[in-house]
């Protein structure tokens, strides 16, 4: 079971969390990650493009001239996909581009980036985080205390306005509720920061 320090907004160690081997060291499988990491990004498309077939295109329902005796190829309407402004062959539909995940898949993929940050000492606990002011420079602060300025990625248990304020004008950080938290953006970021509390929460969920 493995032990993590818990960092005051000070930077200063404040205690120790045991955290649950089947979350947080688990054996890290690459191919979930992938699979869940590619239907994610293939849900975040809208899916709303569209182009005309010749049958959908205006006009063209006269035949341009007659079949035989002009010298020319036989052609029955001006909006055939041969023709400026005729219709789009095998162009775009709207579709859906969700990509079916199997719970198990999800549940490894979420235990395997965990993994993956905690083994790469990428993972921090936080402790007291709500009571930083709404000032950026308070954040910048904490994250150089901790050495997790590069691209972080904070997960808090509750509402906290003031960090998301403070976190705002940062490059590369973002602020989730540990209900939205996904594969995706754990590997995404470079620095995982949780709220003690957000870890207890993510043991609950996948522990079982």
């Amino acid at each position: 079971m493995p032990t993590v320090d818990v960092i005051g907004i000070d930077g200063q160690k404040v205690g120790e969390v045991a955290l649950a081997d089947e979350v947080f060291a688990s054996r890290i499988h690459v191919p979930a990650m992938h699979q869940v990491v590619v239907a994610y990004l293939a849900a975040q498309r809208q899916g709303t493009h569209s182009t005309k077939t010749r049958g959908e295109v205006r006009g063209g329902g006269r035949k341009p001239w007659r079949q035989k005796h002009t010298g020319r190829a036989r052609q029955g309407s001006i909006r055939s996909p041969l023709w400026i402004k005729g219709g789009v062959a095998h162009g775009p539909k709207p579709r859906s581009y969700d990509q079916k995940v199997n719970k198990k898949v999800r549940r490894l993929a979420m235990r395997s980036a965990l993994s993956l940050k905690l083994k790469e000492n990428k993972l921090l606990l936080v402790e007291g985080i709500e009571s930083l002011s709404y000032k950026t420079k308070d954040m910048r602060a904490f994250l150089a205390n901790v050495n997790a300025q590069d691209k972080p990625l904070m997960v808090i248990h509750e509402s906290m306005p003031s960090v998301y304020m403070a976190s705002q004008n940062i490059p590369g950080m973002k602020v989730l509720h540990v209900d939205g938290i996904n594969v995706y953006e754990i590997l995404n970021h470079e620095h995982l920061i949780l709220t003690k509390d957000a870890a207890q929460r993510l043991e609950e969920v996948y522990s079982a």
